[in-house]
């Protein structure tokens, strides 16, 4: 499972293009940034934040933490680059860390960088159970680890809001527009997705129940979308789902 912060870092759009003189000087009162970038015109140069905070970080550690709680892991992998990004990487690496010796004793915390997390999840991939990241880093982690499971067409996902209650379950690949009205889609990341929401409401029969039809139809391999190597269409599949349940 891997635990993507979605409202924070690089993906939360504060960014310039020829930036104004308030934006420029605020920037240029950074010894590094003044160094490096002083010699680029105005009008050339692009700039993009990676925000953090200690609130909504904590919140996505926490989760983390309380994922592998419920399901007896002992390890939490915080996936980020705080060698390099020291103040933003560096505080959820902090946080987890001291999460982990004052709230979570029995699970401790693993900091693997974002670069070698790419050789690891492809070469030992039964090594991780829990994965923290901020946006971006979450968002290619997730990405690589849906190639180890057979693709897109198999990756799920939820974003939560735990203030309010609010679960919203989608497919990783989204509704996959390029394909709208070719039938060819793979059904089963947005299946796996209902039973992923099913569990989450705490039908866990159901959830069970689904995920077995969903296993017996792939095991079977008698109806297979083409990212399957088969040519079935998207309706085929689910029938064939719906047969097994």
């Amino acid at each position: 499972m891997i635990f993507r912060q979605n409202t924070e870092g690089l993906y939360g759009g504060v960014e310039w293009t020829n930036p104004s003189d308030q934006v420029y000087d605020a920037f240029m009162t950074h010894k590094k940034f003044g160094d490096n970038f002083k010699w680029c015109p105005r009008e050339e140069l692009a700039i993009s934040t990676r925000i953090f905070t200690k609130k909504y970080t904590t919140r996505i550690v926490r989760a983390a933490f309380e994922y592998a709680k419920k399901r007896g892991f002992d390890k939490i992998t915080v996936c980020e680059k705080p060698n390099v990004i020291r103040e933003t990487s560096g505080m959820m690496l902090k946080i987890a860390q001291e999460m982990s010796k004052n709230e979570y004793p029995d699970i401790w915390v693993e900091d693997v960088n974002i670069d070698a997390m790419m050789m690891w999840l492809t070469k030992n991939p039964e090594n991780y159970n829990v994965i923290v990241a901020g946006n971006m880093f979450g968002d290619i982690v997730s990405d690589a680890f849906a190639g180890l499971i057979g693709g897109l067409g198999f990756d799920t996902s939820a974003q939560f809001n735990p203030e309010t209650g609010i679960g919203v379950f989608e497919p990783t690949h989204g509704s996959a527009p390029k394909y709208a009205g070719m039938y060819k889609v793979n059904p089963m990341a947005m299946l796996l997705t209902v039973r992923l929401m099913l569990e989450w409401l705490d039908e866990k029969q159901s959830a069970d129940r689904l995920e077995k039809a969903i296993a017996k139809t792939i095991m079977d391999g008698k109806v297979r979308t083409y990212d399957m190597g088969g040519a079935n269409t998207t309706l085929e599949m689910a029938e064939e789902v719906v047969r097994n349940l």
